[in-house]
This record gives C-alpha cells, sequence and structure tokens, in this order.
C-alpha cells in the first residue's frame, strides 16, 4: 500500500510541477503585460507536456573535458533526492507514519548541497563551477537559519511528526503566534530553492545560468524538475508548519497553491538582491531573529508547563 501510495503521490508531484511551470510563465506574462504560453492545446495546457518532450528528445551534449560519471549522474542525484522529500508527504490514512520526519527533512536538504556543488565542478567549466559554488554557500547559509525557525515551530508541538502539527493547529494556526517568523522562513525558502530575488547561482555578468549551464536535455529537464519539486514541496511545509495543517479539507490544497503563487509573485516583482547583502540578512537578521524567539517560545513554554 505504501508503494502504491508513494508512486501515486510522486506522478501527482510530476503533474504539478508541469502546471506550476505554466502557471509561473503566465503569472510572470501578465505582471510584464502580456499574454504568456496561451497558443498549444485550450489556453496553453498542453505547452509544459510540449516543452517536455522537447527537452527529452533533444540531443545530450557533454563538454569533452568533463568528469563525464559525476556529470552525468548528478542531476539524477538531485531528481533522487527531490523524490525522497516526498516520503514526508502527511497520510492521514496510517499508510506510513513517519515519527522524524522534520530530522528526515533536514539531512536531505543537508545532501543537496552535493549535488549542486557535483554538477558545477564536474563540468569542468569556470562559469558552472562559480555558479555552484555561490549556490552551495547560499544554501549551506540559510540552512542555518531554515533549522533554527523549524526548532521555533517545534517547541509548540514537541514532536517530530508533521501530522502533530495539524492536532495542534485545530483551532487557531501558529503564523499568529510567529507572523515574523513566518517571513523569515519564507525569504529562507527563496533562498534555499535558489529562487529569485536571491538566485544568485545565475551570473547576468557572465550570461550564464549558474551550475547547470552546461547541461541540455535530459540532464537539464532533471535539474529543472528537481528545482520545482523542492519549490512545491517547501509551500507544503510552510502550510503544515503556519498555515493550519488541516489534510481532510480542500483548503490546504488551495494555501498550498497560494505560497506556491507568493514564489512566482516574488520572482515577478523583486530585483536580484546583492551578494553581500544576501549573507548579511541570514547571518546578521534571520540567525539573531530566531535564536530570540527560540528562546522566548521555550521560555514561555517552561511558564506555561
Amino acid at each position: 500500500m505504501f508503494l502504491i501510495s508513494f508512486l501515486l503521490t510522486l506522478i501527482m508531484v510530476l503533474v504539478a510541477v508541469a502546471f506550476t511551470t505554466l502557471l509561473e510563465r503566465s503569472v510572470l506574462g501578465y505582471i510584464q503585460l502580456r499574454k504568456g504560453p496561451n497558443k498549444v492545446g485550450f489556453m496553453g495546457l498542453l505547452q509544459p507536456f510540449s516543452d517536455g518532450i522537447k527537452l527529452f528528445f533533444k540531443e545530450q551534449n557533454y563538454p569533452s573535458y568533463s568528469n563525464f560519471l559525476i556529470y552525468y549522474f548528478a542531476p539524477v542525484f538531485m531528481l533522487m533526492l527531490s523524490f525522497i522529500l516526498w516520503v514526508l508527504f502527511p497520510y492521514i490514512v496510517n499508510v506510513f507514519n513517519f515519527n522524524f520526519g522534520v530530522l528526515f527533512f533536514l539531512c536531505c536538504t543537508g545532501m543537496g548541497v552535493y549535488g549542486v556543488l557535483l554538477s558545477g565542478w564536474s563540468s569542468n567549466s569556470n562559469y558552472a563551477f562559480l555558479g555552484g559554488l555561490r549556490a552551495v554557500a547560499q544554501t549551506i547559509s540559510y540552512e542555518v537559519s531554515m533549522a533554527l525557525i523549524m526548532i521555533c515551530m517545534l517547541l509548540f508541538i514537541m514532536s517530530f511528526n508533521l501530522i502533530d502539527f495539524m492536532k495542534y493547529q485545530e483551532y487557531i494556526w501558529f503564523i499568529y503566534f510567529s507572523f515574523p517568523l513566518f517571513f523569515c522562513w519564507f525569504s529562507s525558502c527563496l533562498a534555499e530553492t535558489n529562487r529569485s530575488p536571491f538566485d544568485f547561482a545565475e551570473g547576468e555578468s557572465e550570461l550564464v545560468s549558474g551550475f547547470n549551464v552546461e547541461y541540455s536535455s535530459g540532464g537539464f529537464a532533471f535539474i529543472f524538475l528537481s528545482e520545482y519539486m523542492n519549490i512545491i514541496f517547501m509551500s507544503l511545509l510552510t502550510c503544515i508548519m503556519f498555515l493550519g495543517c488541516n489534510l481532510y479539507s480542500l483548503s490546504f490544497f488551495l494555501k498550498l497553491t497560494f505560497v506556491v503563487f507568493m514564489f512566482i509573485w516574488v520572482r515577478g516583482s523583486l530585483p536580484r538582491y546583492r551578494y553581500d547583502k544576501l549573507m548579511h540578512l541570514t547571518w546578521s537578521v534571520f540567525l539573531p531573529l530566531s535564536l530570540s524567539y527560540i528562546l522566548f517560545f521555550s521560555g514561555v513554554m517552561m511558564w506555561i508547563v
């Protein structure tokens, strides 16, 4: 039962990724006062599938000086990690109960750094390596503040199981207790998934797209799928931790869609941050704030108990 439910989840996530790309292109189009994709199929609904088919049927190029095995398997590794993350989806029917889900999430996000670094390094291209290093430095820095914000939320439920967020948010959402933390968490999610305004893996001055610059065809498609699956999973985690986590209702999935829309909205609205300000933001703003909240929440919990 677990295998069947997990496979169904993965199929649905891949379909969700396809339509998230369509949503992003349409929303960015309207933000920039143009239409976006609207020709292929009814209202452009078949556009993501045509893009996917085009990517997988293109010729697979690889640099002659690359470290071929690592270069070939780095995108597969990134995609596998994104797939494994979805084991954490909190099923209500007790198909698979993950008591240490939050620890598993932190382990998987920590491993994600290696995929980015290996894909940048194995291309044997200076620009790809530079983009990979920038992405790794950014991801490692924001993981610290993200983990501390998660610990703040875990103090409310005293458990590592994501299902417990649903039990404890039955009457009031946690976002009301920790409104500033929600914005710190959302900014950390943007940086963790290399999204605008923190997409420093891309370098406009070098006219390259970062660590994946040497990838084409299937390799690029795997990296692309991995990135968007991580975005959807981060949106899911945001809804679980802050916005009620009522998995019985349709409103949970509407909230998830809204958080994904916020990722796109930020991309269409904000210019790219400066790199030194990015590092200053996490080490000098998010880290002290999350530590202060941990002290405050743990003090309140001790006083209540």
